[in-house]
């Protein structure tokens, strides 16, 4: 019994004190966890989505046409879209520098390409908010739309909603983790994977992105 005991506090210590499993810290191990079971979940959204889409009875919406933005009279489709993808994908550049920083010591610089990082999942949301409202105002709901198909809202709302709490808990997660940066919390201790950990997390909200593009705007 006292084996098992003594087994299982050596266990509990290791977690506690985020050493190595396989080669791998904890933290990044856990992270990979999570990450690989919210991608069980995205790709179920999307696979679903597809399904629909080409299961629908009914004309689909032409994403050209429901995304497009008037501006000084003149028709733009899908430049709101085109700039907040490029957004995201410049705050993945801005979060590798933060890392590179992060493992040179270089406490200040990290901290503020995180608080930079962080910034545009911000504008992204405040864009992704404005572009719900251009759409709720103009009739488009989760249970049908007068662009088309019925399911398009509900496809629409649901999967970009979903990325939407991602990149919100992101810009959270990435400034709690860079004021600790910035007031040497991790100093001390030399470990600066914390910053490369909440960086998994955001390349991953990134490229999640990407395939929602792909298949909701371009497609």
């Amino acid at each position: 019994m006292d084996s098992v005991q003594q087994g299982w506090r050596g266990a509990a210590e290791d977690l506690a004190g985020d050493r190595e499993a396989f080669r791998v810290p904890w933290g990044k191990a856990m992270m990979w966890i999570f990450l690989l079971s919210d991608t069980f979940i995205f790709g179920t959204f999307l696979t679903g989505y597809m399904s629909v889409r080409m299961a629908s009875t009914t004309q689909w919406p032409n994403p050209s046409e429901v995304f497009a933005l008037t501006i000084g009279g003149v028709n733009l489709p899908l430049i709101l879209i085109a700039i907040m993808t490029f957004v995201l994908i410049s705050s993945s550049g801005t979060m590798a520098m933060a890392v590179n920083f992060g493992y040179r010591h270089a406490r200040r610089q990290c901290a503020m390409l995180m608080f930079v990082t962080a910034a545009f999942g911000a504008m992204f949301v405040s864009m992704q908010a404005f572009e719900w409202s251009k759409l709720i105002a103009e009739g488009v709901r989760p249970w049908g739309n007068p662009m088309g198909s019925p399911q398009f809202g509900a496809c629409f709302f649901m999967i970009t909603g979903f990325h939407g709490l991602h990149v919100s808990a992101g810009v959270i997660y990435l400034c709690i983790i860079a004021r600790g940066v910035l007031a040497g919390r991790y100093e001390k201790s030399g470990d600066y994977g914390i910053v490369e950990i909440a960086g998994l997390y955001w390349h991953f909200v990134d490229l999640v992105w990407v395939f929602i593009f792909a298949l909701f705007y371009l497609w």
